[in-house]
This record gives C-alpha cells, structure tokens and sequence, in this order.
C-alpha cells in the first residue's frame, strides 16, 4: 500500500454499511479509491463493536452479521487495538478538549497511529479539526479527489514554454 492512510471513524462505517443517502456517496468515494490501492483506513477495535448500533441510530441486524464481518476483513481496512497508552490519551482528549469518550479513543487511536486525517460525519468531532493531537488532526468529511499532476506546459523549437 503506497497511498494515502486515513482513519475511519465509526459513523463512516455505519453510513455506509447502512446505506444512509446523505453518508453513501461520500463513503463511497473513498472506498472505491481503497479498493484500487489508492488509501488505507484505519480504524480501531472499538469500531467493529460500536458499528452494531450507534445511539440514535437504526441498528445493524444480525441478518447483516456475514456482510459486516466481510468488509471488515478487506485488506485496505487496518484495525488498531486500543492500548493503555490510546486509552490514557483519550482521556486527555475528554479532559482537555471536551471530546465525548469513545470519540476520544477513536483521536487517540488516530494520533497514535501517527495519522493527519480523520473522517467523520460527527458534528461535535468535525469542530475539534486542527484542535486535537500532536500534530493536530485535519478532521473532515470522508471525501476523495486524485491527486493533481502538475501541468508541464510543452516547449517551443526556441525552447520557450507555449
């Protein structure tokens, strides 16, 4: 895997694995670009559990138990553990900067795996963008655009760029 590595957080999973209209498009991007080798997600342990049913939101059936244990074994997919150091910096996370606890070992998990990016559609999370970590966090979206080339302009006989 030689391209970009972002961290996943457990409602990206969700709106995807739910199909929800206003996360599928988003998701989707960015799983289409992991599938092709483009990025790597990262996620922590806590994710595969937490998936199952967020507060507030419809659970995943057992029905969907095969699905949701498939995707999660994808090799674009890297699930972390969560250590006493991940733990003890989330509850840094919760102290300092007012993230809810899961939501802090899901950034500690992130920091700690030495990520810049985190996907999220949490409201609260997506304002902590550039607040938390060392160095801070981009906190976003899922979203996904190739990266650009630069544009090499042709030169004339006179060895002019046209």
């Amino acid at each position: 895997m030689s391209g970009e590595i972002r961290y996943w957080d457990s409602d990206c999973f969700l709106g995807w694995l739910q199909a929800e209209p206003d996360k599928e498009a988003a998701c989707l991007e960015v799983l289409t670009a992991a599938e092709e080798g483009k990025i790597q997600i990262v996620t922590s342990a806590l994710t595969i559990a937490e998936v199952l049913a967020v507060r507030g939101r419809k659970k995943i059936p057992a029905t969907d138990k095969q699905k949701v244990e498939a995707f999660f074994r994808n090799d674009y997919i890297v699930v972390r553990n969560i250590t006493r150091r991940i733990a003890e910096a989330a509850r840094g996370y919760v102290w300092d900067f007012g993230v809810d606890p899961k939501d802090a070992l899901h950034v500690a998990t992130a920091v700690d795996a030495g990520l810049a990016l985190f996907n999220t559609f949490d409201k609260d999370l997506l304002k902590k963008s550039e607040k938390v970590g060392d160095p801070p966090l981009t906190i976003q979206i899922p979203q996904w655009s190739a990266p650009k080339l630069p544009i090499i302009l042709p030169r004339d006989p006179s060895g002019k760029k046209s």
